[in-house]
């Protein structure tokens, strides 16, 4: 795991946060570290993802719930997305892109959502305050 959190940490300094190829190369090291395939950027779930990012930062709050009593799953069927596996991860007040996939890879569950057999794509977000959201998902 030391290992995984330093390659993460050589290839993302002084990357942009969120930008689609860092992020992609980003969840795809974790991924590679388990001999899972790699993920493809969707922009359906992106936009997921900005919109409970935004939800949260105007509203205040921190939770996989919206402030309108949405889950994940909703969120995402919104955006037109066919999901037969969907997973969140979510976190607050990492500076970059790099410190919240260390965060995330450290945390046992929002890596094992990122690692997850069923995840074939993933939407990453983030909105004023450093409120990061990552939806992971698997089509039908």
């Amino acid at each position: 795991m030391k290992q995984l959190i330093y390659v993460l940490a050589l290839l993302l300094m002084a990357v942009p946060a969120a930008a689609d190829p860092a992020a992609t190369r980003a969840i795809n090291v974790v991924r590679a570290g388990t001999g899972k395939p790699a993920l493809i950027y969707s922009p359906r779930l992106e936009k997921a993802a900005q919109a409970h990012a935004n939800d949260m930062a105007r509203r205040g709050f921190f939770a996989h719930e919206g402030s309108n009593g949405s889950a994940v799953s909703d969120r995402v069927s919104a955006q037109g997305y066919k999901w037969c596996f969907v997973a969140e991860n979510i976190a607050k007040g990492q500076r970059d892109l790099a410190q919240v996939m260390q965060s995330w890879a450290k945390s046992k569950g929002h890596y094992r959502n990122m690692v997850h057999k069923d995840v074939r794509e993933f939407g990453l977000a983030r909105a004023k305050g450093n409120i990061w959201v990552m939806v992971l998902a698997g089509s039908c």
